[in-house]
Formats: C-alpha cells, structure tokens, sequence
C-alpha cells in the first residue's frame, strides 16, 4: 500500500513531478490522438478524391461505350491509383471489375464507398487504401513518447528533489542551529538566509529566542533577588536562635527581645513569601477564569478601611474625594490587593499627620484611580524603574525601602496590566506624588 511521504522534501518532489507529469501525459496523448486524427482524414481524402475522378472517367467512357459493364472494366484498366485498389459492383453485389489487390493489404485497409448513376442503372464505386504505412508511422510515435515520457518524468522528479533540497536547504541549517541552541547559549541566532518567506520565518524565530534570553536573565535575575532577600530574615532567625540557645539561663526580658526579633524576622519572611506567591500567581496568566463583574468603587472602600489603621499610627489620613460608580470584569482579591499596595506605598512615604487622597474619575469607557500623597517625590529618572522587582531606592528619595522588599509596585503593575489596564506616575515632586490606575469599564 503506497504511503504519503512523510518529509517535505519528498513531498515537494512528488508534487513537482505530478504537476509536471500530468500535463506532460495529457500533451502526449492530445498530440498523439491529434496526429491519427489528421493522417486519417488525409487519407480519407485522398481515397474520396480519387473515387470523384474515377467517377468521372467512368461517366465519360459510359457515353462511348456499348453497356455499362464495358465502360466499368475499360475505366478500371485506364485509370489506376497507387496504393489505392478500385472495385464496381452492381446494385445487387456482383462484382463488375476491380483493380490489382493491394501489395501491402496484409494489414489493415481503410474503405470508402460511393454510389455512380450510369444511365438507369446504379453501381457502387469502392476504394480500398493499405493503411500499413500509418500504423508504422503511429507505432514509431508511440515507441517515442514510450521512452521520452518515462524521461522526462524522471528528470523532472530529480530535478523536484534537487529544487526541494536546494530550497529546504536554510531550513535545514536553521533546525541544525535551533538544535544547538539550550538554555545555556541562548544569544544564539538562527541564520537568515533563504529568500524573503525563510528570511521572516527565520527573524520571527530569533526574535522568539531574544524573548526567550529576556525571560530567562529576568528569572534568573528574579532567584538571585528572592534567594538575597530571603536570606535576610532566615539569617536573623537562625542567628538570634543560636543566641537564645548558647546560653543555659537568660532573663525573661532577654527572651522577649529575642522573640521579638524572630517574630519582625518571621513576618519579614511572610511578607516576602506572600509577595512571591502573588507574583507567581499574576505570571501565570491564569486569571481569566477567576474574573467576575466588580465595582471598583467597593474594592477602593474596602482597601481603604483596611490600611487606615496604618496610617492612624503615625497621623496619616486617607480619604476619598469622590465615589463613582465603575463596574469592571475582574478578579476582585488581585485587584483589590493593587489598590491596598498602593495605599500601604502612600502611607509609608507620606509625612506624619500628612493626607492621602484617592480620586476616581470615569472618561471614555474607562475608570481613573488616583492616589497621592505628600511624600518627598519620585526622581524623574526613577519613576518606571520603581516599578521593578527587587528595586528600592536609596535612603532619602521616594522608595519603597520602608518595610518592603520592592514587590509591591511591580506586584501592582504586573495585576494592572493582567486586567488590560496601566499604572503610572503621572506626576510626582516633593509634596505630592500621584499614582494613577486605569481600567477598562465593563
């Protein structure tokens, strides 16, 4: 049972050679069939032309002869035709005269008849032609195309395949060099070559490969972060346990400082988990199972009733300019989460007793979040880097230093932008810094 190849070299080859094949058959046999056609016709030809001027002979020997049966044989003696035999019969059959056989009559012959009016009588005038010489011409033709056929065939399936490995060859080289390329030597490229649908083909995977190297130097990138800030606190932990335990007696407020400081430990490590988990959970691109039809108007009162108590500690009120009506499709714990990131970063950077704002605002299809606050400022050139993992700014500018390990704002943007909005500093210099979200309404 034949089988489609399965390479697309030969598939390329098969297909090049029936293309060529087909048509190359047709024309053969359209010539072929043409050319009997017409030797036939020539010779149907010949025959009827030869029978009119018998014919005429015959009529014009009929007028000086005594009978019609004398002027039949004195015509087929006087008038003679190579290759071409001549019989008259009468109406009822018989044989009146004929011509000497055909030499060659062995193979097959081509008749044609006609009727003759010889006074009352009709006799029937037929003309017999040896098509021998037009078979052997039709065989000859049919021995040529027997063998130039296969031929060119052949040729042109060697040629399919010379085109389809010449062709397939980028291709080839582009597979031998993905092969090559592992998570260790990501810079590499594949080579552009092949003509202009290789050459896309080949840039479209190249620039796969450079989002790939992004990818993997970020992750990278992110372990070597979380592995620094993890080792923090879990060195503290294990430090100030080792303490506690070199000596045998310590007294009860050496105990709860310890504790203390294993408990700041402990949380630190909690926040940082927490925020991985968070990250984790954003990447993922998971989250469109979990949207729902929420009011971000709700999500903004509740944050905030959460993250008052913080700012009551140190005077810092949070406040609420005006409430509108925002409905959106989205997953209310992440986003909820991002306005609560933005809220604790407010309060952190705002002076004692200072005053956060949030404003909402509904403009063409979509609902504006923002917050400021009173801190001292975001350098210009440091306002979308803010915006990293792991980034904290130094002592002295706006950062999110205070507590944090610098997850919360890139937490925040990556959950904005898994919902099809953005988050942005739209201003920010000392005594007021506004953080703007914005999202789809549903």
């Amino acid at each position: 049972m034949l089988r489609w190849p399965s390479t697309l070299r030969w598939r390329l080859t098969l297909w090049y050679t029936v293309l060529l094949a087909v048509p190359l058959v047709g024309l053969a046999f359209g010539f072929y069939a043409l050319f009997a056609r017409t030797l036939s016709q020539r010779t149907d030809r010949f025959i009827d032309d030869a029978l009119t001027a018998f014919s005429r002979e015959l009529i014009a020997e009929r007028r000086a002869a005594l009978s019609a049966e004398v002027a039949i044989r004195s015509t087929v003696e006087e008038v003679r035709f190579r290759d071409l035999q001549i019989a008259v019969r009468d109406a009822r059959g018989r044989l009146i005269a004929t011509t000497p056989p055909l030499a060659n009559g062995a193979g097959s012959v081509r008749i044609v008849s006609r009727p003759v009016a010889l006074s009352a009588e009709t006799f029937e005038v037929a003309g017999t032609y040896s098509t021998m010489d037009i078979d052997d011409i039709l065989k000859r033709i049919r021995d040529v195309l027997a063998v130039v056929i296969p031929l060119l065939v052949v040729g042109a399936a060697a040629g399919g395949y010379f085109l389809a490995t010449r062709s397939l060859a980028p291709v080839f080289a582009m597979a031998d060099r993905a092969a090559e390329i592992t998570a260790t030597n990501l810079r590499e490229r594949l080579p552009v070559s092949g003509g202009e649908e290789l050459a896309r083909l080949a840039r479209v995977v190249n620039e796969l490969l450079a989002r790939l190297e992004d990818s993997f130097a970020r992750q990278r990138q992110f372990m070597a972060d979380a592995s620094h800030e993890l080792r923090t606190p879990t060195a503290v932990l294990r430090t100030e346990a080792d303490v506690i335990l070199a000596q045998q007696h310590r007294s009860e407020d050496e105990y709860r400082a310890s504790l203390t400081v294993i408990r700041d430990a402990a949380s630190r490590l909690a926040r940082i988990v927490d925020d991985l988990f968070a990250l984790a959970r954003v990447d993922s691109e998971n989250i469109a199972s979990r949207r729902e039809r929420v009011y971000v108007e709700e999500l903004v009162d509740d944050a905030m009733r959460m993250v008052r108590p913080l700012g009551a500690t140190r005077g810092v009120h949070v406040k609420l300019n005006e409430a509108v009506e925002a409905p959106v499709h989205a997953d209310a714990d992440l986003l909820g989460r991002l306005l609560i990131n933005l809220l604790d970063n407010a309060i952190k950077h705002s002076p004692d007793g200072g005053v956060v704002e949030v404003r909402m605002q509904r403009r063409n299809g979509l609902v504006d979040v923002g917050v400021v606050d009173q801190g001292r400022g975001i350098p210009a050139e440091d306002r979308e880097r803010i915006f990293q993992r792991f980034v904290r700014l130094p002592d002295g500018d706006r950062a999110t230093h205070q507590g944090g390990v610098g997850l919360g704002l890139a937490i925040a943007r990556r959950i904005a932008d898994a919902h099809g909005g953005s988050l942005v500093v739209v201003d920010s210099a000392p005594g007021h810094t506004e953080f703007r979200l914005t999202l789809p309404i549903a």
